[in-house]
């Protein structure tokens, strides 16, 4: 092993398999949950083989111990990269047709009306 030239712990990285967390007739979550989870296996052993540290050995990646679809899930993947010192994410999605940025917009509550009331186009005078 080379010298440690970096001053404090050597970062890692942390990968979060995304999925629809609708379930149903369609059975979309459960038929895409292999492929998902496969896709950050690939991504780890990726990582893994051709990154390096300063001091030649390679990246520690942490891999979220089940997709992602909802709230809890998330919530169970935040605790342990922060238990496993994670620093870096990187997302992985199986859904051809929506990015993650979409499902998580999608899935995120919005209240109607707005906070704040109406717009200042419909107030009363």
């Amino acid at each position: 092993m080379a010298e440690k030239r970096y001053v404090g712990d050597y970062p890692v990285i942390g990968i979060r398999p995304v999925i629809d967390g609708r379930r149903g007739p369609m059975k979309l979550r459960e038929s895409l949950e292999d492929q998902t989870m496969a896709m950050a296996q690939t991504a780890k052993k990726l990582f893994e083989e051709n990154l390096y540290y300063s001091n030649g050995d390679p990246v520690k990646v942490v891999i979220a111990d089940t997709s992602i679809g909802r709230v809890p899930e998330a919530a169970a993947c935040a605790d342990k990269f922060k238990k496993e010192g994670v620093n870096m994410n990187r997302r992985t999605s199986r859904m051809d047709a929506e990015s993650v940025r979409s499902i998580t917009s999608l899935s995120t509550p919005k209240p109607r009306p707005p906070v704040g009331g109406r717009p200042y186009s419909r107030a009363v005078i």
